[in-house]
Formats: structure tokens, C-alpha cells, sequence
């Protein structure tokens, strides 16, 4: 069966779509990834995304229209990457875009409720594709008393488990995130959780500062020197003293803590205002794996993937942090999954998963009391 596999992350840069071929032999899953296409959000629906992420407020009638919108885009996204290819989906894996997701339960109308919203209408992208949608994915897990988050591990677990060598795979996107597979696991023995900021940070102080949506290699991070106390004061925050599972996003990362942090570093120069975010979110992963990793069980590989992994200075500024850890730097490249194809691989798989009628989320790492079929089934 050919899957498509359809992302947009909280970088909301745009829609990542895998072609996914996957299969049974006996109880035996095989996957292998046939094509991946990357298209950019146009600029007017890229800052319309932005400002309804954590938004105070906004118009039901944006909010609606949005989701058709972007239903819509990933439609053409997907028969583009069809046509390039030369093959047809049979089914389609869709995460949506995020647009707010509050993993802990907060008090509202004398209810305390956990809540997530991905935008992107299922039966729209069905109708224009002509095949099967599976989409709106973490709502399943809360319902079964997760947070929803993280989804990816599954297929962290899938590719990377070895019955000899204990791995790590670090995922940096918008928010960074991990799941760290020992040795022979079980699904059970899986920890994984969001690690913090990602690009998020990075991408909003390089568009506050010099006009431009990401530091293209980390150009302006290498100009600059961090500020460490900023970063130390910072990872003495509520969210990265919370013990796993854990999620993230713009709530913790957005807006409000752009403006801490831009307070934070008050006068600095621009290009160490940059280098000091580009710090923090290696900061912030070395410090999670030291505090809730390492100490249980032994790992080899630190295997990476995301757009984080274009950001040369990230990486070095990274693998500075891991140096001492003992830990072998790789990336999901090796393992024949290209870092940027990645997530939307996963939600191929999922897809797949739940039309089978599986669960496919990982109870450890999202805190769920039980396996859970995700997402909604849209018919074409």
C-alpha cells in the first residue's frame, strides 16, 4: 500500500509530504520511503498561521476558513508530489497544522480540560485527492489520558530499536524533541518527550532582528557569542525542570517567552542575541538527556533529524554539549530516511496503522493509560 504521509510543523515554513510504500510479511512491517516533496506556505497564509498560533484573539470566520485553506494546500501538495513521483497514494496520513495544544489539563468553565486543535479539514483534502484521509491524530491519545504528544516515536521505534545497541533520536523542529530506545526495548521501555525550543526561538529573534524568517546554516549564530547567563536563568524555567512525558509549543515557546527572552538579553549584539538562542535549544537537549535519560539506561547513538539539522552552528554548538556524554553523533540519513521526510513518514505510518485498526501511539511517552487507534477517517 502507498501512503503519503502529510506534515506542517510549528515552524509553520510549510508542508512536508513522504511517499511511503508499506506492507505486512507475517506479523512483519515493511516500510520504505519512495519519494519526498517539501513546498513552502505562501507568505500571506504563512503569517496568517503565525498569528493564530496562541493567539488572544481572532475571527471564528479566519479560523474556519483557515482550515479549508490549508486543507486545500495540502491537497496540491500532495498531487504535485504525486505527479513528480509518477505514483498514486491510496491512503493519506495528514498531522495538520497546530494551532494550539495544551497537553496538561487547565480549569475552563468548571471542567478541567486538556485540549489540542490541528487545522486542516480531513474531508476536504479526501474530496480533492479522491482516497482515504486519516487525520486529527493526538486527540485519540488524550482522550485515553495522554497529552497528545509525542506521536513520532512510533516510528522512532519502528526504524531504530536494536536488540544490541541502545539509540537516542533527537528531532529539531520547531520544538526539539526525543525518544531514546534502549537496548532491546519493549515498547513500554520507550522514553520520549519534548526537549524544548527547536528552531521556534531561533527563527522568531533572526526575523525580530534582521528581517529574515530563519538564520539560514546558522550564518549569524557563528558571529556571535552566547550569553550564558541568559541561558542559565532560562533553563531554570518551569518547563524544563518538568519530568517526562512533557509536551511544547508555542504556549511555552511562542510569543510571551520571545519577549522574555529578547528583555533577557537587553542591549547584547544582534548577532549574540541570535547565538544565545541558537544555544539554548542545544543547551536545553544536552540538559534533558542528562537529567532524565542517561542515568537509567546505556546509549551509543544520537541519531538527529529535523530542520534544526541544516543549522551548521546548531550542530557544532550541539555536539560540543554531547562531547562529553559519549554519545555517537548521526543522522536519520544514514538510516535511509532523509531528516526532512521524517515526520511526515511517521504519519504515514500511523495512517496506515490506524486503517488497520491499531493503535500506534506509545502509552510511555505520552503518559496515555492505553494503546489508542488515532485520527479521524475521512472517505473519499
Amino acid at each position: 500500500m502507498i501512503v503519503a504521509g502529510v506534515m506542517s510543523g510549528t515552524s509553520a515554513d510549510g508542508i512536508n509530504v513522504a511517499l511511503v510504500r508499506i506492507g505486512e510479511r507475517g506479523s512483519k512491517l515493511e516500510f520504505k520511503l519512495l519519494g519526498h516533496a517539501e513546498f513552502a506556505y505562501p507568505q500571506a497564509v504563512r503569517h496568517l498561521v503565525l498569528y493564530a498560533m496562541n493567539a488572544s484573539r481572532i475571527s471564528v470566520a479566519d479560523l474556519a476558513r483557515l482550515n479549508f485553506l490549508l486543507a486545500e494546500l495540502y491537497a496540491d501538495a500532495v498531487l504535485n508530489t504525486q505527479k513528480k513521483f509518477r505514483m498514486k497514494a491510496q491512503l493519506i496520513g495528514c498531522h495538520g497544522q497546530t494551532l494550539y495544544h495544551q497537553g496538561e489539563a487547565q480549569k475552563f468553565l468548571g471542567r478541567k480540560i486538556a485540549v489540542t486543535w490541528q487545522s486542516g479539514e480531513g474531508a476536504i483534502l479526501a474530496a480533492r485527492v479522491g482516497v482515504p484521509v486519516v487525520a486529527d491524530f493526538r486527540p485519540a491519545d488524550m482522550a485515553a489520558g495522554g497529552k497528545g504528544a509525542p506521536l513520532v516515536p512510533f516510528l522512532d521505534y519502528f526504524l531504530y530499536c536494536d536488540p544490541r545497541v541502545g539509540r537516542i533520536v533527537q528531532n529539531i523542529g520547531g520544538i526539539g524533541n526525543l525518544s531514546a530506545i534502549p537496548a532491546g526495548a519493549r515498547t513500554d521501555q520507550v522514553v520520549a518527550f519534548d526537549t524544548g525550543p527547536g528552531n521556534m526561538v531561533i527563527d522568531a529573534v533572526t526575523d525580530h532582528l534582521f528581517g529574515q524568517p530563519f538564520d539560514r546554516s546558522g550564518r549569524i549564530a557563528a558571529l556571535g557569542t552566547p550569553i550564558e547567563p541568559v541561558i542559565r536563568q532560562l533553563l531554570r524555567g518551569t518547563f524544563f525542570r518538568q519530568r517526562p512525558p512533557r509536551t511544547a509549543g508555542r504556549e511555552e515557546f511562542g510569543k510571551e517567552f520571545i519577549r522574555k527572552f529578547l528583555a533577557l538579553c537587553g542591549r547584547a549584539k544582534k548577532e549574540d542575541i541570535v547565538a544565545t538562542a541558537t544555544a539554548l535549544t542545544a543547551r536545553s537537549i544536552a540538559d534533558s538527556l542528562q537529567r532524565f535519560v542517561l542515568r537509567k539506561h546505556s546509549y551509543r547513538d544520537f541519531i538527529t533529524s529535523g530542520g534544526g539539522t541544516r543549522n551548521a552552528t546548531l550542530l557544532a554548538m550541539l555536539a560540543n554539549e554531547l562531547s562529553p556524554l559519549e554519545l555517537q553523533a548521526r543522522c536519520t540519513d544514514e538510516f535511509g530516511l532523509p531528516s526532512e521526510a521524517k515526520e511526515a513518514a511517521a504519519f504515514a505510518l500511523m495512517a496506515y496503522q490506524t486503517w488497520h485498526r491499531r493503535p500506534s501511539n506509545i502509552p510511555s511517552a505520552t503518559g496515555a493509560k492505553r494503546p489508542a487507534i488515532l485520527g479521524k477517517i475521512s472517505y473519499a
